[in-house]
């Protein structure tokens, strides 16, 4: 049986991810710190023989005992909210802990895939974005601190690969959705439907022109799967290309979950990428992966995810304390 150690095990994504691993019949480790993971996303799998999770933080020394195929290097603050409560600790996994998981790769001559995000395109100037486009980023603007850690993390793991001969993937996501998303994470579409549930005016920033791509968890996870089973070591994305304005989905979710919300207009955050939507020409030719699920039908399914919540879980605004972090 394959042993795969998922970092970010917990999250939203990487609790999808431990799911598909398992049903394609690896051993998985999951492995979190659940400084903003929780442990409801993966608590089906303890029950299971081929699952083991350890509570670590990968930016300390990383061990696994026994034999170790691959790495998936998912664990990192994903969103806005969070990366700007605990900018040092966002910093610190995707470059020591990056290091360290690299480390464990060669030791245990494993095959590591690292998620990358679309947001090392920093606000593009390219349109739409090319895996071949070095970025417009501001490195010491508030976003900087998410957008930097990742562009290290895909510079360290190049130089592991041509230097220590590892074998290397690097996923660049772009907006992705679905059940267990966190309801206040600051992403626009859990944001939009907690509003819409609690009977808030929709929250705009910006003038709304700005536009985003979102792709459904399945489809990215598809992609990230036929990525670390193929032979390319650079960077490629993930994502689909789709495109919409946040006005127009403004719309969207009105119309999907029923409400009659107000649209309220404020300004654009520091930074905030005006446009973003993957060129996905090397994941077609290269994975014979596109995006399957129209976001009508992935937009249905994760508003019955949220529907499906507790007043209290609605109601709560925030979603971590992280004060026992914070040194």
């Amino acid at each position: 049986m394959k042993r795969i150690l998922i970092t970010g095990a917990a999250g939203f994504l990487g609790s999808h991810l431990c799911d598909r691993f398992i049903k394609e019949g690896y051993f998985v480790i999951g492995m979190d710190n659940l400084i903003t993971g929780d442990l409801k996303n993966i608590e089906h799998l303890f029950k299971l023989e081929n699952f083991e999770f350890y509570h670590h933080d990968i930016t300390k020394f990383v061990h696994v005992p026994g034999q170790l195929d691959y790495i998936l290097h998912f664990a990192s603050p994903a969103s806005p909210i969070d990366y700007l409560k605990i900018p040092i600790q966002t910093l610190k996994v995707g470059s020591l802990g990056t290091h360290n998981l690299l480390g464990l790769a060669r030791v245990k001559k494993a095959r590591i895939l690292i998620a990358s995000t679309s947001e090392v395109y920093g606000d593009p100037l390219v349109h739409p974005q090319t895996e071949e486009y070095y970025g417009n980023v501001n490195t010491i603007g508030p976003r900087g601190v998410y957008d930097e850690a990742k562009r290290f993390q895909e510079s360290i793991t190049m130089a592991y690969h041509t230097f220590h001969g590892v074998e290397t993937r690097i996923v660049r996501i772009f907006n992705t959705y679905g059940p267990r998303m966190r309801l206040n994470d600051g992403r626009v579409i859990p944001a939009f439907i907690g509003q819409a549930l609690r009977g808030e005016d929709l929250t705009i920033f910006g003038d709304g022109m700005q536009t985003r791509s979102f792709c459904y968890v399945d489809d990215q996870v598809e992609g990230i799967f036929r990525l670390l089973h193929s032979d390319y070591v650079y960077p490629v994305n993930i994502g689909n290309p789709d495109e919409i304005t946040i006005k127009d989905f403004a719309d969207e979710i009105i119309k999907l979950t029923g409400t009659n919300q107000k649209v309220v207009y404020f300004p654009l955050p520091v930074n905030d990428p005006l446009q973003r939507q993957p060129d996905i020409t090397k994941a077609r030719e290269l994975l014979g992966w596109e995006a399957t699920v129209n976001r009508a039908e992935g937009m249905k399914i994760t508003y019955d995810y949220f529907r499906s919540m507790s007043k209290e879980e609605l109601s709560k605004e925030e979603h971590k304390d992280f004060s026992s972090y914070i040194k």
